[in-house]
């Protein structure tokens, strides 16, 4: 009782040392003595309405395309997000439950030990193995190393000759018989790296493999959206090879894409046809 009394007791007092201010004085005497719990309590609403305003207006990725070491002079950053509105209605995608996302930021350094590009692979086949990648784009010599990894679809085992007729010309192989089960990963060990720029292998012939698989369709360098924005312009400059080839921009599937045509569906966006160049 004596405690409420108290609480009582110094609310009145406080009501009588402000009844003859003016209201300039009571909003000052106010803040300087409750400003604390005054900006606790706005920091509290604020949190709470953006989570639940996150809450409620986050969607899931309709579509989610990760290009590897895209580099552009330009560095527009306005790119990624136009084609990703435009793709959202182009591939008919509900814009009310997705999204859809172009990841540019996608950096995998040449050297196994950058901490930086270690951390980029590791995301790339976290994000691939639980399905949060619908397609991949990069340079063949990175490619090769998720194909030989196996993260990419077969595309003979998801889509008809009729689908993939518009890319026949572009089609990218791997040898399913050069795999190596006890060491996948190329792209980490050096040794398996330079042994296989050793190779002499053309990615567009499957006829120089043993056991060739498509797992990947190749980019045209000009007549396509991606090519304009000029993202990989930068292999043909440099006069970038891999295996005694030219080194190409390549769009694989990952294993875990529940909707595979998508990508293609994409490509079509892009403007990527056989009859593009």
């Amino acid at each position: 009782m004596s405690s409420q009394m108290s609480v009582h007791d110094e609310i009145k007092e406080q009501h009588q040392k402000t009844k003859d201010m003016t209201f300039k004085g009571k909003l000052s005497y106010f803040w300087y003595y409750y400003k604390i719990h005054t900006i606790a309590i706005i920091l509290a609403a604020v949190f709470i309405i953006s989570f639940v305003h996150q809450l409620v207006t986050n969607k899931e990725y309709g579509f989610y395309a990760a290009f590897i070491n895209a580099l552009s002079y330009d560095m527009n950053d306005e790119i990624p997000a136009a084609w990703a509105q435009e793709f959202l209605e182009y591939s008919g995608l509900d814009p009310d439950e997705y999204q859809v996302y172009m990841d540019t930021a996608v950096a995998i350094s040449e050297d196994s030990g950058d901490p930086y590009a270690a951390s980029n692979r590791e995301k790339l086949v976290v994000m691939m193995q639980v399905g949060e990648i619908d397609a991949v784009f990069s340079d063949t010599e990175t490619f090769e190393g998720y194909a030989q990894a196996e993260y990419f679809y077969d595309l003979a085992s998801v889509f008809s000759p009729e689908e993939l007729a518009p890319y026949k010309d572009y089609l990218y192989y791997t040898d399913r018989a050069a795999i190596q089960k006890d060491n996948n990963d190329i792209l980490a060990n050096e040794e398996a790296k330079q042994a296989a720029h050793a190779l002499d292998i053309d990615h567009r012939d499957p006829s120089s493999m043993t056991d060739p698989v498509a797992v990947g369709i190749c980019i045209p360098t000009e007549g396509n959206k991606l090519a304009d924005a000029g993202y990989y312009n930068y292999l043909a400059e440099n006069n970038t090879t891999f295996q005694g080839h030219p080194s190409q921009v390549v769009m694989g599937i990952p294993i875990s894409n529940q909707e595979p045509r998508l990508a293609l569906k994409f490509l079509e966006y892009l403007g990527v046809t056989s009859s593009a160049q």
